[in-house]
């Protein structure tokens, strides 16, 4: 991806174009790692996407040679607990587990379940927190200079940021297990082949290609591609009994949308649909 713009010093940058929020990790000197502040500004960013009318995609993508190579570990340590005695532990009972709910988890769900649909342009590696990053995003498009790792193995620590719910559902467990067990880098290529990436393409044309599918999706009925992607999402836990009855309230509610009623009157009036987003 290009280089952000002379005077741009932020580390996540943020625009809306074309009914699109383009979302750019900006730290290509570390390979734009993520810190806690990062995360905490991405959560914002889709927070706002939902509720904003004028947001009906979400692009997420980065500067440099790196989409995102894993969490900055200089800035891990769990919080201090809060009116803590003097004898207290340094680190008690369940503070690591708190630490990865409210940061690692907080931050993959918040694109997991984002309600406009999220295109990753994986320019370069994805790593660790990095690669379930773009496995949280609906639609994945990656440079052919990408790869993938699972890095967790090779630091002696267990993978965290949802990848091993996000990994078994994407390439099947035995895949999922290899992948994780040994933390090889897989190129773009082989990543397309298994599942994990929608579309490879050369990396001078990774903006444009993100660019297209993403006005693709802007343009159209929001609401209902939302719900789509509620209940794709919940599909392997759901029962049939349950999936059912979800969908026919996915149906129930975006049955009174503007674009519910538009899409039958230009079906009807043979002309192409204009949605709007709602």
């Amino acid at each position: 991806m290009s280089e952000p713009a002379a005077g741009d010093q932020g580390e996540v940058l943020d625009r809306i174009e074309n009914a699109t929020l383009w979302i750019t990790l900006n730290r290509p000197s570390i390979g734009n790692a993520v810190g806690p502040g990062h995360r905490a500004q991405i959560i914002e960013l889709l927070a706002h996407a939902n509720r904003s009318l004028a947001v009906r995609a979400v692009v997420i993508t980065a500067t440099g040679d790196a989409f995102c190579t894993g969490a900055d570990l200089r800035a891990q340590l769990p919080p201090p607990a809060l009116d803590a005695p003097p004898d207290a532990p340094a680190r008690p009972a369940a503070s690591t587990m708190r630490s990865v709910r409210a940061g690692a988890q907080r931050f993959i769900d918040a694109v997991l379940n984002c309600e406009k649909p999220v295109i990753a342009a994986v320019n370069g590696t994805a790593a660790g927190i990095g690669a379930h990053l773009a496995f949280a995003c609906d639609l994945v498009l990656a440079a052919e200079e990408a790869r993938f790792i699972e890095v967790f193995v090779r630091r002696g620590i267990v993978p965290d940021a949802g990848g091993m719910w996000l990994l078994p559902r994407l390439v099947g467990m035995q895949r999922a297990k290899e992948l994780v067990f040994f933390g090889d880098a897989l190129p773009a290529r082989d990543a397309e082949r298994l599942g994990l990436v929608n579309r490879v393409v050369p990396a001078a044309e990774l903006p444009t290609a993100a660019r297209e599918w993403a006005e693709r999706l802007a343009a159209g009925p929001t609401t209902a591609i939302g719900l789509a992607k509620s209940l794709l999402n919940r599909s392997f836990e759901s029962s049939w009994e349950v999936a059912l009855r979800d969908e026919a309230a996915a149906v129930e509610i975006n049955k009174g949308t503007h674009d519910a009623a538009e899409g039958i009157t230009s079906f009807r009036e043979r002309r192409a649909p204009e949605f709007r987003g709602w």
